[in-house]
């Protein structure tokens, strides 16, 4: 078992080959604020942190690093020697990013970029007044051609704990704190963002969201629809550089120490427990979602 805990997800940094248009974007759709601007690259706050999302220049869209807040209990050094210990590549970095004084950088087994952290800068922006606004950035879902070890790496070394499968071998949820998932890992014959997601406050919040991505010609590709997994009311749709873009409500609230969900009416289970589903809408409108587009 691992002592490296990862406890929220914070940023995602994102190469991009239209860095207007996908600032316009999070600020006048999404409601994120500028923190700061340097050397090209962007850094967007939702209310709280320096930055949770990161737009960089390149050439390709795609994601470039995830960056995960540790649960503080080790230092920066104690988690670099850990995952020394379990033979993974890391390296600690001084000042790599604004905000955040030292990271330990490592990749997992699908070449995803992780940076670890114990402290982010605060941000003096707050809350948007317009925009959608979400509450925060919730989760976010790769397909992986090493399905499994990828699972596992998250488990064993980052200490993510399991919390329900579609199907046996598709896509495994995993949370690293009281959300029913953090992170999704989707079985594919390609490594690539499946999508990003960003809770919002509730169902008035997502039809008014919904009114606004039409309004910017965002419209929505599929929901909304209540997940099996997790529970969530969901829609998508997608940003000026062609990710999947999920905003949800009503995510199940799991409880590590029983090994159930927080119930809610619409469990037909009662206590929940992790699972594997057979599908991923319980409302019958089932998930259709074109991944060669992705």
């Amino acid at each position: 078992m691992s002592n490296v805990k990862v406890s929220r997800l914070v940023y995602a940094d994102f190469h991009s080959t239209n860095v207007d248009g996908m600032v316009d974007y999070y600020v006048n759709v999404m409601g994120y604020s500028i923190t700061e601007e340097k050397d090209g690259i962007f850094y967007l706050s939702n209310c709280l942190d320096h930055h949770n999302i990161v737009i960089t220049p390149g050439d390709e869209n795609a994601i470039k690093s995830l960056g995960y807040q540790l649960n503080r209990k080790q230092t920066i050094e104690e988690v670099y020697v850990e995952l020394q210990s379990k033979g993974i590549v890391a390296k600690v970095l001084k000042n790599a990013k604004p905000g955040i004084a030292e990271l330990v950088e490592l990749q997992d087994p699908d070449g995803i970029v992780i940076e670890l952290f114990n402290d982010i800068a605060l941000s003096k922006n707050g809350y948007s007044s317009s925009g959608i606004v979400p509450l925060k950035l919730g989760h976010i879902a790769f397909c992986a051609i090493n399905h499994q070890e990828v699972v596992d790496f998250y488990q064993d070394v980052l200490g993510f704990q399991f919390t329900d499968k579609i199907g046996e071998n598709f896509c495994n949820f995993l949370t690293c704190n009281m959300d029913h998932h953090v992170l999704n890992i989707v079985a594919s014959d390609q490594s690539k963002l499946h999508h990003i997601a960003f809770q919002l406050k509730d169902a008035g919040h997502q039809n008014a969201s919904s009114d606004l991505l039409q309004k910017f010609n965002h419209p929505v590709i599929w929901g909304p629809s209540r997940h099996t997994a997790g529970h969530n009311i969901a829609t998508y749709h997608y940003d000026p550089d062609g990710h999947v873009i999920e905003l949800y409500t009503d995510m199940d609230v799991f409880l590590p120490e029983l090994g159930i969900f927080e119930p809610r009416p619409w469990h037909k289970e009662l206590p929940l427990k992790p699972k594997v589903w057979n599908s991923l809408s319980s409302w019958g409108t089932e998930f259709q979602m074109d991944l060669s587009k992705i």
